[in-house]
């Protein structure tokens, strides 16, 4: 027993009559006569008396009519909600981030979805590089967002921006007032670095030795929200930091920034996705969201920094 069935019951029903059924689907009556024919031995009872004129319903098919004929018209208000719901982006999204990135990025993003796509669940998940790369390798996320040491050279990675990095002090320092600051410019500063072995220390480390000196980490500490907080309440401290991380303490004013330069140490913001598997329509639209927010996260300008949008 089909639903096509049950709607052509209720067609034979309205009509009265086979042959007017079959010239309404341009068929021949035997074909009608034949399918209604099936439904009663699926029922297990006559729904139609036949007559001279056409047929009626049985007192078993008017029972019957009087079931499928509200059920019909929910079924059919079913689909059309199945329908038009299908143009409607939704279902989880997991994102794999650094926590230093997370905020303001993915607060804007989850706003932008909460305004326009608010079916969409944006699940988020925050870890180390190498951890990111393992939950991309497990399937776990469905994007990440990485920060890496070269442009990325496989379709399976984004690139979103290119960062630089910047000397960021309290304000009113003069060796951060400049727009850049030579890299030789940090022997003997008193710097707050990550720990060991964090390959971005570990580059800073080589670059400093490769300048013919050696970093002085006045505090090692891996968050980069602590790492702003003790260049902001300790004058004499330093940080080495990317644009994407101190952009409201800068337009606050609580810190301020110079390029470092003589080499540029550029990170490349990129979002990446599992090699196996393909995106949804609802993590194709919040991977372009962050692409379009991520505009460009360079250019340290005087107390401006370019953020994301």
């Amino acid at each position: 027993m089909h639903i096509q069935d049950l709607k052509l019951f209720l067609e034979v029903a309205e009509a009265g009559s086979f042959t007017r059924v079959a010239a309404q689907r341009q068929t021949v009556q035997s074909h009608i006569s034949r399918q209604i024919g099936d439904l009663e031995k699926a029922c297990g009872s006559p729904l139609f008396r036949r007559t001279g004129r056409g047929v009626t319903l049985t007192e078993f098919g008017l029972h019957v009519a009087q079931r499928v004929r509200p059920w019909l018209q929910e079924s059919d208000e079913l689909f059309a909600d199945i329908r038009e719901t299908s143009r409607v982006p939704m279902g989880e999204v997991r994102v794999g981030i650094l926590p230093s990135a997370a905020h303001p990025l993915m607060t804007a993003v989850f706003a932008r979805l909460h305004r326009d796509y608010p079916r969409i669940l944006l699940n988020i998940r925050e870890g180390q590089g190498g951890e990111l790369d393992a939950m991309l390798d497990a399937g776990a996320v469905d994007m990440a967002i990485l920060f890496r040491y070269e442009k990325p050279s496989t379709p399976d990675e984004r690139l979103l921006a290119t960062a630089s990095t910047y000397l960021v002090s309290s304000p009113g320092l003069s060796l951060t007032l400049p727009d850049t600051v030579d890299f030789r410019r940090l022997e003997g500063l008193p710097l707050v670095l990550p720990r060991r072995p964090a390959h971005w220390r570990s580059i800073l480390d080589e670059t400093a030795r490769s300048k013919g000196f050696h970093l002085h980490a006045a505090a090692e500490a891996d968050s980069l929200t602590l790492q702003r907080e003790l260049i902001a309440q300790h004058k004499h401290l330093y940080a080495l930091l990317g644009p994407f991380s101190v952009s409201s303490d800068i337009r606050l004013g609580r810190l301020q920034a110079a390029k470092v330069i003589a080499p540029d140490l550029k990170r490349y913001v990129t979002l990446a996705r599992p090699r196996q598997g393909q995106l949804t329509q609802a993590s194709r639209i919040v991977a372009d969201l962050i692409a379009s927010m991520v505009d460009v996260w360079t250019g340290l300008g005087k107390g401006e920094l370019v953020k994301a949008r």
